[in-house]
């Protein structure tokens, strides 16, 4: 629960009393490897914070080949926004590709935190600001990189994950072939 009251720190300065707050409306939801926490098609209806393991957001081509758009780690927040705001089924899945530990909140709980915290909705603009900041970097990176470029990139903003994510999650995420991802990570080494 630190690392969560930690990040949220960083948006906003928060009382011992909201502190006890959130932390009272927290529940701790475990998946094994394998399990989703958003299934393409559902409606997104819980905010998480990935504290243990690791997920991937993951969806399917026209052919059934998934796709590996993002991974999120420890100490990440895990939301479909669209799917979560707009109450819309998504069109992406959230897989475990670890165990996972995950701090969550329902929607309802999200709302009573608004009502009871001043600011609370600023925070969570403020974090899906950065995350949306990010996500655009990274993908304007993996548009002009080549392929080694942006593996060293992936080594650079996730230190670890490469030995922790499955091959040819790696691979999609990256976009080439699992082959061509082997023969990068040869030279590297």
């Amino acid at each position: 629960m630190e690392e969560f009251i930690n990040c949220l720190s960083k948006y906003s300065t928060l009382s011992g009393q909201h502190i006890e707050l959130i932390t009272s409306k927290a529940k701790l939801l475990n998946l094994k490897k394998g399990d989703c926490f958003l299934e393409v098609g559902r409606v997104a209806k819980q905010f998480g914070f990935v504290m243990e393991g690791v997920l991937r957001v993951c969806w399917y081509n026209e052919i059934g080949e998934d796709i590996t758009r993002a991974f999120i780690p420890e100490y990440h927040f895990a939301l479909n926004v669209s799917s979560f705001n707009n109450e819309t089924p998504s069109e992406v899945c959230f897989e475990a590709i670890a165990n996972c530990k995950l701090l969550v909140f329902s929607k309802k709980d999200m709302a009573g935190l608004a009502n009871a915290i001043p600011g609370w909705n600023e925070i969570l603009l403020k974090i899906t600001a950065t995350a949306l900041t990010n996500k655009s970097k990274v993908s304007q990176n993996m548009l002009t990189q080549d392929a080694t470029t942006r593996y060293l990139e992936f080594l650079k903003i996730y230190p670890g994950l490469a030995n922790r994510t499955p091959l040819s999650a790696l691979a999609s995420y990256l976009g080439i072939k699992q082959s061509s991802l082997s023969r990068i990570r040869r030279k590297i080494i």
